[in-house]
């Protein structure tokens, strides 16, 4: 995927008042916050953030366009109007070249496990992993292929193949994916129960 550009302009004036004449001109106020702590007041074109952030995850990192001085970015948090959806606010996250960073990175499963065309229920508890790398590194998405995973088999953090230059923060045991049988769990539960009537006779 290509480098999401973003061009926006410097914001004079601030305030909630000047927010709403901002969106009434079909813009959104927002803020670039820095690594050193320092912000930069901007505001952008609301149709041309919408369209081009599309599809990008928490980790992609985004240029935005300031009066002709380029910040690498994450898109951190957006504020939007709880009846009508529309975007009120942006804030994004300066990133710097040559300095790692730690970042949390969507996991997409694909495919439909052999155990889950069997009788199977997939389970997803751990969608996301936190990692740490140089921003050139960074992952936008990790795509898995579970369409392999049979029943009662489980997929692990540790399972994830990852460039040596992405270190991985997340405990490596933690469960990505399981398949696991209803049947199972019930035997399972049944000889609990049936062990317990005994310990009290």
């Amino acid at each position: 995927m290509s480098k999401v550009v973003l061009k926006a302009q410097n914001r004079q004036k601030l305030g909630s008042a000047e927010s709403r004449r901002i969106r009434r001109n079909g813009r959104i106020p927002a803020v670039i916050y820095g690594r050193s702590g320092q912000s930069i007041s901007i505001d952008l074109d609301a149709s041309e953030f919408i369209k081009g952030t599309k599809g990008i995850s928490e980790s992609t990192i985004v240029n935005v366009e300031v009066n002709g001085k380029s910040y690498e970015a994450f898109v951190k948090n957006t504020q939007r109007n709880i009846i009508d959806g529309n975007l009120l606010h942006i804030d994004f996250y300066e990133v710097e070249s040559g300095i790692a960073l730690r970042a949390k990175v969507s996991i997409i499963l694909n495919g439909n496990p052999i155990g889950v065309r069997e009788g199977g229920m997939l389970e997803t508890p751990f969608l996301q992993i936190e990692v740490e790398c140089l921003p050139k590194d960074l992952p936008e998405r990790i795509e898995l292929d579970i369409s392999g995973l049979k029943g009662n088999q489980s997929l692990h953090v540790r399972d994830i193949p990852l460039a040596d230059s992405v270190k991985l923060i997340t405990n490596p045991d933690q469960v990505v994916a399981t398949v696991k049988f209803a049947r199972a769990d019930a035997a399972a539960e049944a000889a609990v129960a049936s062990a317990a009537t005994e310990k009290k006779a």
